[in-house]
């Protein structure tokens, strides 16, 4: 058994450093003097999001780019109460999401796309807030690249405690893994809250036709479908003046939620990749849980679980801190804790994930 453990380890290990090496293929890039002329059609679904669509439309109101050059629709997925939609100098238009699958935010994006009249579209959440120069480094990157899909990165607003810092390390691990697989060409995640792609694309791709069974994803199957038939045409977006900032959650439940919704729509990938490497970090995780437990009943010493602990931390250290250097200027806060607890965290989310349901905006979902 523990030579299993040893060469899963090898496995993850490799796996994580080909990431790496994605991750440093994909070069920084920064917004030139080029004029604005793509115009944008901001898509935000939300449910019950009064105190925070007031703050982003704010920055959308403090954006670097022409009124004139972009519009929001607003897709309201049956609040417990109306929106009211203040005077903004951009187009700002409200319409009601029309259920059609079991998947509200995919229903509201195709509700939202029989009213787009621009040739873009990017979507966000309603509790982000986007940067000043968020559409200016967008417009200028599609100028310069054939594009017809672009992906953007998030980060968290984090407040001093360890449920935010863990989220925090968390979700730099998944843009690492993300910006990682963009580079090595076998993109197959993105996210949602910072993702542009052409309504041409939208059409070509039938929408989310064949995977709106599935309550979450809007994101990732749209991109791998993307990826599969214009691989040419899917970038990522590896620029810091168009990372978007979103909340963490506020508990430990609301986040066990968030995960296992995430982690539902692993086995209906369409990726080969994202479905192996799924799979090579579950296995990665469990096997430090059964190093553990192995401790405890005297299988392992202290020192071989360190043996096999050790590489793993290094490897996952590597990823998180070039990722962490991209995504903000705040150092790694409960790095050591949180590489302890997560694969536990990890591995009960994963599981949970196959047989249980979850709850996403006061709604409940069976796998």
């Amino acid at each position: 058994m523990s030579l299993i453990l040893f060469v899963i380890l090898k496995i993850y290990i490799i796996s994580i450093s080909v990431l790496i090496y994605g991750f440093t293929r994909i070069k920084k890039y920064q917004k030139t003097d080029f004029k604005p002329k793509t115009s944008f059609t901001i898509i935000v679904p939300f449910r019950n999001e009064e105190k925070n669509l007031p703050k982003l439309l704010d920055s959308f109101a403090k954006l670097s780019y022409p009124n004139n050059l972009f519009e929001v629709i607003l897709v309201d997925d049956s609040s417990n109460k109306k929106f009211q939609i203040s005077g903004f100098r951009f187009h700002v238009s409200l319409i009601d999401n029309i259920r059609i699958s079991n998947s509200p935010k995919k229903d509201a994006i195709s509700t939202a796309m029989q009213h787009v009249k621009t040739n873009w579209v990017i979507t966000t959440d309603a509790d982000c807030i986007v940067p000043e120069n968020w559409l200016l480094t967008f417009d200028n990157y599609i100028q310069q690249n054939n594009v017809s899909m672009l992906a953007g990165a998030v980060s968290y607003q984090c407040e001093n405690s360890f449920l935010h810092h863990f989220q925090q390390l968390d979700l730099t691990s998944l843009q690492g893994a993300t910006i990682g697989s963009f580079g090595i060409k076998k993109a197959f995640m993105c996210n949602g809250a910072n993702l542009a792609y052409t309504k041409s694309l939208f059409e070509k791709l039938n929408g989310f036709d064949g995977n709106n069974k599935i309550a979450s994803g809007d994101d990732v199957f749209l991109l791998q479908k993307a990826a599969d038939l214009f691989p040419d045409e899917v970038h990522y977006l590896k620029a810091k003046e168009a990372i978007v900032l979103t909340k963490p959650t506020e508990n430990w439940k609301s986040l066990f939620h968030q995960r296992v919704r995430w982690a539902a729509k692993t086995s209906s990938y369409q990726s080969t990749f994202g479905k192996s490497l799924g799979l090579i970090v579950f296995f990665g995780n469990l096997s430090f849980v059964i190093g553990f437990v192995f401790l405890i009943f005297g299988i392992w010493s202290w020192q071989l679980l360190v043996l096999f602990v050790f590489p793993k931390f290094i490897i996952d250290f590597v990823l998180l801190y070039l990722t962490n250097q991209f995504l903000t200027n705040k150092r790694l806060r409960y790095l050591f804790l949180s590489s302890l607890f997560y694969p536990f965290f990890s591995t009960c989310v994963a599981l949970y994930s196959l047989f249980g349901s979850y709850e996403w905006k006061d709604r409940r979902f069976v796998k």
